[in-house]
C-alpha cells in the first residue's frame, strides 16, 4: 500500500531525467542552444547535471521497492 507513491515517483523523476538528458543530448548534437539566454557550457552542463541527478533519484526510489 505504501509503495504505490514511491514507485509512481520513481517512475516519474527517472522518465525525467531520461528524457532531460535525451532532449540535451539532441539539442547538443544539431548545435541548437540548451538554454535559452544562457552560454553553451553553463547550459549543457545544467541539463546534464540535472538530468542526471533525477534518473538516479528515480533508479535509487524504484531500487528502495
Amino acid at each position: 500500500m505504501e509503495s504505490g507513491p514511491e514507485a509512481f515517483a520513481g517512475a516519474a523523476f527517472a522518465l525525467f531525467g531520461a528524457g532531460l538528458l535525451l532532449w540535451t543530448g539532441a539539442r547538443v548534437r544539431v548545435g541548437a542552444p540548451v538554454a535559452e539566454g544562457a552560454g553553451r557550457a553553463v547550459g549543457v552542463a545544467t541539463g546534464v547535471g540535472f538530468g542526471t541527478l533525477f534518473l538516479a533519484t528515480g533508479c535509487w526510489l524504484l531500487g528502495a521497492l
